[in-house]
């Protein structure tokens, strides 16, 4: 399923994020709130192979990325896509993140099914149209909570929201618990914690039938 043009897109992103690991290791934790735009801090391998089977899977043809970050998650979630014949729409803060994460969508030649739309998460929600069938939200975790309630009328029956970073880092830890509690409230939520990568969770929205749009 990962083509030669993907790969090498994917081993630019993970040699970079090696580099950064061991800077990230010498810093304090002060340092590193302050600095975190710089560094990739991507979902890692185990987790964007698994985001990109179950997108595929589904099949989801609709996907949402809450964060896009540098776009290395985006790159498992385009795979996906392009191959079930649908499109991914990544919100991301940061225009210049979200402009080398074009650049390596179209190195990878996923350009074509991803739509970036740039600023304040929350003020991007507010303006989505469309119904999803997979979300992923990995932006900082003091926002999980707030994202998710506005993304659940814009769900598809079915869908999935999966949440990164439920594990570690440590410092965030107790922001991925309330997360967790607060989707696991919900009557129509299904919701499971999967020790992949940094930690996911893996909820699925099971709501009563309604007019399929």
């Amino acid at each position: 399923m990962i083509d030669a043009q993907v790969e090498a897109v994917l081993a630019e992103y993970e040699s970079r994020a090696g580099r950064e690991a061991g800077v990230i290791d010498g810093m304090t934790e002060p340092e590193m709130l302050r600095h975190r735009d710089d560094f990739l801090l991507p979902v890692g391998r185990s987790t964007g192979t698994l985001l990109s089977i179950l997108a595929h899977e589904m099949p989801a043809r609709t996907i949402l990325e809450i964060g896009g970050a540098y776009g290395y998650s985006t790159i498992w979630l385009a795979l996906a896509a392009r191959a079930v014949g649908g499109s991914v729409v990544s919100l991301e803060l940061h225009q210049s993140k979200a402009d080398y994460a074009r650049q390596m969508l179209e190195k990878a030649g996923l350009a074509d099914v991803v739509r970036f739309v740039v600023g304040d998460a929350r003020a991007s929600l507010t303006l989505l149209e469309g119904w999803y069938d997979l979300v992923l939200l990995d932006v900082w975790k003091d926002l999980y909570v707030r994202c998710f309630d506005m993304v659940v009328p814009r769900l598809n029956p079915g869908a999935i929201i999966i949440a990164d970073n439920m594990i570690h880092p440590a410092s965030t830890r107790t922001q991925a618990e309330l997360y967790r509690v607060h989707v696991r409230t919900r009557h129509d939520m299904d919701s499971v914690l999967l020790p992949v990568g940094s930690g996911i969770e893996v909820t699925r929205f099971n709501p009563q039938p309604r007019e399929t749009r």
